[in-house]
């Protein structure tokens, strides 16, 4: 029995006295005990939550890769950290929690136009290159949407569709075909809305649409209005680049209707770059983001 044993160990075994294979093992096991992939769930954690206040955001493969640990050990610290209400998971990773406002009211349509109105002609003016090539153009409701008419005024061979009447109005002696569909107007707005108006325009198909909202947080696209937000999804569903434009101000703001999320998105343009947990929502969906200049414009 004993020979059995001493013919299958190695000549390196066969030569190591039992002092060394005994401080071998001891060494093996102290690499073992010291492995980050050992690293205790609270240390994990701490270190997620350190990447998240620096960055603002963290990514389950970078991290897991960094603490050479399996991706599903991270999913499981993210989704404890969640829970403890220290971050938001997003698909890949997580984000910073950010402070939602929500909007009880709408402001009439000259106070949104007056505030951060430069914001906004940056926002038209980046916006406008987007109409290159198109035929047929849809201009949702909005103070952005607004301004974007007024740089479109002399511009000719274009089809305009809207459901507003001032941009109509505004467009109304130009070189353009504008077009508006039938329903209820809403008040002060001059917004046309309703099932008639919904149902005139699902019938079309528009080369880009130009869409407004009242807010955007990592959820989605916010508004105002059930009236206008059946309007804002016949737009976002019926042509073939959907456009969002959006001043920086309304990242993390919210009100009464959820619009769409952001698979539904083809293009943001913004003014400032968006909080990362928007942004991480944004890339997700494989939306584009294309940040405004800051040119100011002198709209009539």
């Amino acid at each position: 029995m004993l020979n059995r044993q001493r013919r299958s160990e190695t000549p390196e075994d066969a030569a190591a006295s039992p002092d060394a294979r005994l401080a071998a093992r001891h060494g093996r096991a102290a690499r073992e005990s010291s492995a980050p992939s050992r690293l205790l769930a609270h240390v994990r954690k701490a270190s997620i939550l350190e990447t998240v206040r620096q960055s603002g955001s963290v990514q389950v493969a970078e991290i897991a890769n960094r603490l050479s640990v399996s991706e599903m050990t991270i999913r499981r610290d993210l989704l404890d950290l969640e829970r403890e209400g220290h971050l938001k998971r997003l698909h890949g990773g997580a984000v910073a929690l950010q402070t939602i406002a929500i909007d009880q009211d709408e402001p009439s349509f000259d106070a949104r136009l007056s505030r951060d109105r430069v914001a906004k002609e940056r926002v038209a003016a980046a916006a406008l290159p987007l109409i290159d090539g198109a035929r047929t153009v849809a201009l949702d409701v909005g103070a952005t949407t607004f301004l974007l008419a007024q740089l479109l005024a002399g511009k000719p061979g274009l089809n305009l569709f809207t459901n507003s009447l001032r941009i109509a109005a505004a467009l109304s002696d130009g070189p353009q075909q504008v077009y508006v569909p039938g329903g209820r107007v809403r008040g002060t707005e001059m917004a046309i809305g309703g099932p008639a108006a919904v149902e005139a325009f699902e019938k079309l198909w528009f080369d880009v649409a130009f869409v407004g909202v009242s807010g955007i947080t990592a959820d989605g696209l916010f508004d105002y209005s059930i009236e206008d937000t059946g309007l804002k999804r016949v737009y976002l569903s019926r042509s073939s680049r959907k456009v969002v434009l959006c001043d920086a101000s309304k990242f993390n703001r919210m009100s009464l209707v959820r619009v769409s999320g952001f698979d539904a998105v083809d293009t943001l343009v913004t003014d400032a770059p968006p909080p990362p947990d928007i942004m991480a929502a944004l890339q997700a969906a494989d939306v584009e983001v294309i940040l405004a200049r800051p040119v100011h414009l002198h709209s009539a």
